[in-house]
């Protein structure tokens, strides 16, 4: 029996048999840079296809509500299909959409964005044209590579996380939508791991991040990054946006969107090193800013008076906390959040709420968690006034996504 044909113990052969091979028709791609396509009715998932395509895929599991599939041809391209710049993509998992125009991925990512908000949250909302990368390939500032133990003393794959695997690792000796230093080091850093393997006992993640035009290596290093007129320090472990060609535009939209309703002071809960509390200062009588590491807030303060910003407060605290220190009123407040991928959590809501902000501008690398929040703040007594998507990751399925809020009048 040819064993790539045996289906794995828990296939479930309903619609179809294992590797069964069907044509289908692409409609739509999924926020996860999937492709989308029926068979009578029936969902089926073809990664590395696009919209209008006529393909041939092979079922390798059938769900509850839908199957997936591996291409197997494209027999109809899109036109808007492009050859893909990295020779590992469809194999590495960093990147979903090398394979389809830029303009292209702005569209979809923007149409993803109004689906969300309408099937998740219940609000028919426009949204605003994603705003493109001025750079869609070199961009990254900052890639974590990384490996397995190794094996006697032998170095595996050193790279990212295959395409559908949790743990296979996709040998990555370039990354194309990393910055021209980083590529240029890598080699030497691989050769250097490979070199070492009898000293690491178990796998490890290595970081990369340019500082300067230097490639930095080292989580306890320091980083210097310019945004406009103003410069940020903060560790290289620590976190801060790694795409700086599009970082002025952002900052400058999320200004204007805090100070547009005429608030005279501003709260930047998971403020980090302090990009938005020092961007967004010069619109403000007062800023404070609240960040649940202890480094990144004592950078934030270390920034703020570098760049001679004498009127920003930074706490080293939950976001939770954030609003027992705060002592002006929420009615001449803005409030700028920009939490982890997992969104907010109730506590802090109830208090953002009982604070009552005026404005509130929500920035989010997670479209589907901030969407599940903007439910509250529809219940809250918040209108959402603009939804505008960023790309800040070209060729990948993520994006940042800027919804400005204002409280409704009684």
């Amino acid at each position: 029996m040819d064993s790539s044909k045996t289906p794995p113990k828990r296939f479930v052969p309903v619609p179809f048999a294992y590797h069964h091979e069907l044509e289908l028709r692409i409609d739509s791609l999924s926020n996860m840079g999937i492709g989308v396509g029926r068979v009578d009715g029936w969902v089926v998932f073809v990664p590395h296809t696009l919209p209008g395509e006529l393909v041939r895929a092979r079922v390798y599991r059938n769900d509850k509500n839908c199957s997936q599939a591996d291409l197997v041809e494209v027999l109809e391209a899109s036109p808007h299909r492009v050859q893909p710049v990295c020779p590992v993509f469809g194999y590495c998992g960093g990147c979903q959409y090398q394979h389809l125009e830029y303009a292209e991925q702005l569209r979809w990512k923007t149409e993803q964005v109004a689906d969300l908000l309408r099937l998740q949250a219940g609000l028919h909302l426009p949204v605003l044209p994603a705003v493109p990368s001025p750079v869609t390939y070199g961009y990254r500032s900052k890639i974590t590579p990384h490996f397995h133990k190794p094996k006697e003393a032998k170095m595996g794959n050193i790279g990212f996380l295959r395409e559908g695997s949790r743990s296979e690792v996709c040998d990555v000796k370039q990354c194309p939508i990393a910055m021209d230093p980083i590529n240029a080091a890598l080699p030497a850093l691989r050769k250097a791991v490979q070199a070492g393997a009898g000293q690491y006992k178990r796998g490890a993640t290595l970081l990369m991040r340019v500082s300067e035009g230097q490639v930095i290596t080292n989580n306890n290093a320091v980083c210097t990054e310019h945004v406009g007129d103003l410069s940020f320090c903060f560790l290289a472990g620590d976190f801060f946006q790694n795409n700086p060609y599009i970082l002025p535009a952002f900052t400058q939209y999320v200004a204007r969107q805090a100070c547009a309703g005429g608030a005279r002071y501003l709260v930047d809960a998971y403020c980090g090193s302090g990009l938005f509390a020092l961007c967004l200062a010069r619109h403000f009588e007062r800023v404070l800013g609240v960040e649940v590491s202890e480094t990144s807030a004592d950078w934030a303060r270390a920034n703020a008076r570098s760049n001679g910003i004498t009127h920003a407060e930074f706490l080293a605290a939950s976001a939770e906390a954030i609003f027992e220190r705060v002592d002006f009123p929420g009615s001449e407040t803005a409030v700028v959040i920009d939490p982890p991928r997992k969104g907010c959590d109730k506590l802090f809501l109830d208090q953002l709420f009982a604070f009552g902000p005026a404005r509130v501008v929500y920035v989010s690398c997670n479209p589907a968690t901030q969407i599940r929040d903007l439910a509250e703040f529809d219940r809250a007594g918040y209108e959402v006034t603009e939804v505008q998507p960023f790309d800040l990751f070209p060729q990948t399925k993520h994006l940042e996504c800027v919804a400005t809020l204002q409280k409704k009048h009684d």
